[in-house]
């Protein structure tokens, strides 16, 4: 029986690409969105998974959507990707921007895990791998919201990989750099990114895809707790 994973924020790139890869190692995958349901049915169609929506943010809603996912089997891998930036310097932040990124990364992360640990550990195998970001370690202007969402999001993940190993799971975080993707694209040019990054260019949406698919898998039995960047050199 094949081991399932759900992703969560697979309507965009980089959660695209790790749906793609996690099925290439032979994972049933479910693709997750909230707005985009299209985006992520796109992706599910791609790989013979399924896509489903929900808020992240709301608790109940998550809960109840993960319960009906599970009737169908257990969900032993998680990724937790869904993200969202809403960048303005801290002095002129409204406190809605700030509370709308933390919920999303943050509250996010817990809303989705929680519905899901108890049930992995029952099956005494699990991995759970968030995406953070070199945001959380290098500091970017504009960006305090999501620094401190991303930050957090590792720093829980070292206590929640203290509580599970003992259950066969391992928790750990990717953290990309400059990824190429329409925001990047949007934000930096190839003389702004080869001038910061050692590798001298933007990554890809493949490239992180491909450690989130390492740390989902058997091979990667004896790591937990840590966040691996995926950032070209930038720190």
């Amino acid at each position: 029986m094949k081991r399932r994973a759900l992703v969560t924020g697979a309507s965009g790139a980089i959660g695209g690409a790790i749906c793609r890869a996690l099925a290439a190692q032979g994972l049933e995958v479910i693709a997750h969105a909230n707005a985009n349901l299209a985006a992520a049915e796109k992706v599910a169609a791609q790989i013979g998974g399924r896509a489903v929506a929900f808020d992240v943010t709301d608790g109940d809603v998550a809960a109840t959507v993960i319960d009906q996912l599970l009737e169908a089997g257990p969900i032993q891998v998680l990724v937790n990707n869904a993200g969202i930036h809403d960048d303005a310097p801290l002095a002129g932040m409204t406190a809605a921007q700030w509370q709308r990124v933390i919920d999303v990364s943050l509250t996010g992360f817990f809303n989705v895990t929680h519905a899901l640990v108890l049930p992995m550990a029952r099956t005494r195998w699990g991995r759970i791998v968030s995406l953070s970001s070199v945001t959380a370690r290098l500091g970017t202007r504009g960006q305090a919201n999501y620094a401190a969402a991303k930050g957090a999001l590792e720093a829980a993940s070292r206590s929640l990989a203290r509580e599970m190993g003992s259950r066969g799971i391992t928790v750990n975080c990717v953290a990309p750099g400059i990824i190429d993707t329409a925001a990047t694209n949007a934000a930096f040019d190839a003389a702004a990114i080869a001038s910061m990054v050692p590798l001298q260019r933007a990554g890809t949406a493949d490239e992180v895809a491909a450690v989130v698919a390492f740390l989902a898998s058997d091979a990667a039995a004896y790591i937990t707790g840590q966040t691996i960047p995926v950032n070209g050199g930038l720190l």
